[in-house]
């Protein structure tokens, strides 16, 4: 007699509920399957819904606190498989060089080990003090990625729904309400963000203003500024447009785009972006973008936990500004929690 059909219901359509919802794909038996909840889809615009509105590069983020080495590991792992997605044109991903400029390094980078975040990366190299602009006083040039989000993340739920993912639109006030999406549910994982009805104190929101132009640029961009803000252009593939940004204002819940502040990041922008040679040097405004972060104190919580007889939520929410970066990492460490407690199938499926 056959097994009773088992769903595993994964919470949320961000760049992180994606990712481990296709992960999981890979190791279910063939007794279960896999629906994704989530309010928010990437043919759907919410202010509160973050992984659409990201510009999104990769940068390395030198740090020796737990939440920093956690995140570096991610972030590998995550460089590693992008280098497969920026094969496949359709995926939004693509191979650029990267570049970054400090006006006022911040001590981690400058500490002894500082680079070894960097040694990853291809084509890796520092720069030497006739290589820097005007003002600047640390800068690294590497290989890296940038993402056109809103096409990566359509893409990545268009091979979910191919591999016979099943989806369904619904807001959920309560974690705990997952498990009724379906018969059979026995394991719910929680990628909502902000940890949705969990009341996590711990959990909080940046909110981001951003400008997206119609200036093109074959490179991305980081600049700190001697005040010690930052500076950025990061080139959407396909033909997206550029991202100038950006901020972070933690806990603002304001959703309107700010002149003031688009008129900041311009400014700033305007010192140093590559224009094309003999253009007038102005940015071509397409919109503003704000988007809310969904960040935690101490970084992402990644766990398990048991919350009734044979129910289980396994987390992976919290990512902040660093969710596309370390995307796949998050992911593979979601899954492992999940196989090490027997909740998925060990038969791999053949990848599609």
């Amino acid at each position: 007699m056959p097994e009773k059909t088992e769903t595993i219901v994964v919470v949320g359509a961000g760049v992180i509920g994606l990712s481990t919802a296709l992960q999981l794909q890979e190791q279910l038996a063939p007794h279960q399957k896999i629906l994704l909840a989530a309010r928010d889809w990437p043919f759907t615009t919410s202010i509160n819904y973050a992984s659409p509105w990201a510009g999104a590069h990769y940068r390395p983020v030198p740090g020796n606190t737990p939440q920093a080495l956690r995140e570096e590991t991610q972030a590998r792992r995550t460089y590693a498989h992008l280098k497969h997605e920026a094969t496949i044109p359709a995926s939004g991903v693509e191979w650029v060089e990267g570049i970054e400029h400090l006006e006022d390094p911040p001590r981690e980078y400058l500490a002894e080990n500082a680079l070894d975040n960097y040694t990853h990366l291809e084509g890796f190299r520092k720069l030497t003090d006739n290589e820097l602009p005007t003002g600047v006083k640390w800068g690294v040039r590497y290989m890296t990625f940038t993402i056109n989000s809103p096409v990566y993340c359509a893409y990545l739920l268009r091979r979910f729904i191919l591999r016979g993912g099943e989806t369904k639109e619904t807001a959920l006030v309560n974690v705990d309400e997952a498990f009724y999406l379906a018969p059979n549910v026995r394991t719910v994982v929680n990628c909502s963000g902000t940890g949705i009805g969990m009341g996590d104190s711990k959990s909080f929101i940046i909110r981001g203003q951003t400008c997206l132009v119609r200036n093109p640029v074959n490179v991305t961009l980081t600049r700190q500024n001697s005040d010690g803000t930052w500076s950025f252009c990061i080139p959407r593939p396909l033909e997206g447009g550029t991202i100038i940004g950006g901020t972070k204002q933690v806990n603002d819940w304001d959703p309107n785009p700010s002149l003031a502040t688009r008129e900041t990041l311009l400014r700033n922008a305007t010192k140093w972006f590559p224009f094309a040679e003999g253009s007038k040097k102005e940015f071509d405004v397409i919109r503003d973008i704000v988007g809310r972060r969904p960040a935690r104190e101490g970084g992402m919580r990644i766990e398990r936990e048991e919350v009734g007889q044979r129910r289980t939520v396994v987390h992976g929410y919290g990512a902040a500004g660093r969710g596309f970066e370390i995307s796949w990492g998050v992911a593979e460490d979601v899954v492992k929690l999940v196989k090490e407690a027997g909740l998925v199938g060990g038969k791999e499926r053949a990848k599609l």
